[in-house]
């Protein structure tokens, strides 16, 4: 058998995964304890990204409109 990762949760009883996962009897399993700080350094991470784009555009922003651009790029779909 091919090495799968999967996610589970201990329910305070027994791990459980997350989602099914047909396994033999007897297939052996590494577990790996992760953290519960990786919630709390992701929602660090997000904090700063959305800090520093507060810092970089204001509310005051100029608009910019379409006549000022020199040299338009053909590779732009216009999103």
């Amino acid at each position: 058998m091919e090495t799968v990762n999967l996610r589970a949760h201990f329910d305070g009883k027994q791990i459980l995964l997350d989602e099914p996962f047909e396994l033999e009897t007897d297939t052996e399993l590494i577990v790996t304890i992760l953290p519960k700080s990786l919630d709390d350094e992701r929602e660090d991470w997000a904090r700063l990204a959305l800090e520093s784009l507060e810092r970089a555009y204001s509310d005051n922003e100029p608009e910019y409109s379409l006549d000022l651009i020199k040299e338009a790029n053909p590779e732009y779909e216009g999103r």
